[in-house]
């Protein structure tokens, strides 16, 4: 039972993949968008050499609780997903997850350069770590 944690981006996509006893999330890769499709391409073949079972699509709402404009495409990515994917998709609010990653990578000293090629693959791993531990039980 394997599960994949998206950080969904206008040009990036986070992935974080969950352990074989669902237990912890590890960033996996990051995807960068060019051509349309090739990123369900690139996750259709992530789900299937890994095995996934569920996927976790982080939802930005605003402070408020509202589902703003980047809210709206988080959940018309994530039902397309599961339509092309035929694999239960999920949404988890993702508020302030990336606060959360860039916060951890400048503690750690991380260079500027460095926390750009790996921040979106952090806030994956928050994303997937939160629904797991809201949702499993242990």
């Amino acid at each position: 039972m394997r599960w994949i944690g998206l950080d969904y981006g206008d040009k990036t996509i986070g992935v974080a993949m969950s352990d074989e006893l669902g237990w912890t999330a590890q960033g996996l890769e990051v995807i960068h968008r060019r051509k349309p499709g090739e990123d369900i391409e690139r996750l259709e073949a992530i789900v299937k050499e890994y095995g996934v079972s569920q996927i976790v699509v982080g939802l930005p709402k605003n402070m408020n609780n509202t589902i703003g404009p980047r809210g709206e495409l988080a959940i018309e990515f994530a039902k397309e997903l599961e339509l092309k994917l035929s694999v239960p998709v999920n949404l988890w609010d993702e508020r302030l997850t990336t606060v959360a990653a860039t916060r951890t990578l400048l503690e750690a000293d991380v260079s500027r350069k460095k926390r750009k090629l790996v921040i979106d693959k952090m806030a994956a791993q928050l994303i997937l770590q939160g629904y797991m531990d809201a949702n499993m039980k242990r």
